[in-house]
């Protein structure tokens, strides 16, 4: 993944999102479900149902960044959010561990992780 720095915004949505949505979809769910600025310069991270996708996106000033990634096996281990809230704050080195395949509640690697 692109390196990110350690004073970047994170927001993960905790509800399951239609990942066949692109720039505006996206735009709209960050809009609409989370309450936020797409354009602040924040990164939002999304997955699927079956949470073996993720898919972000980002505003780097210039305009929108969208990238995916699709694990071969296993899936990861999504945060749950609380009470009503649809959005998890999220510090940069925990999205990293999580795209790295481990379990955030546990501290371990998911049994499917290799490197």
């Amino acid at each position: 993944m692109f390196g990110l720095s350690n004073s970047i915004r994170v927001y993960l949505a905790v509800e399951p999102v239609d990942l066949r949505k692109s720039f505006n979809g996206l735009h709209g769910v960050v809009l609409d479900r989370l309450n936020e600025d797409p354009c602040s310069g924040a990164l939002y991270v999304f997955t699927n149902r079956r949470r073996n996708r993720i898919k972000t996106l980002y505003w780097d000033g210039t305009g929108m960044w969208v990238a995916i990634k699709r694990l071969e096996k296993g899936c990861f281990s999504w945060p749950k959010g609380v009470a009503a809230n649809e959005k998890l704050d999220l510090a940069p080195e925990a999205l990293a561990l999580l795209l790295d395949g481990v379990d955030l509640k546990q501290g371990s690697f998911k049994p499917w992780y290799q490197r």
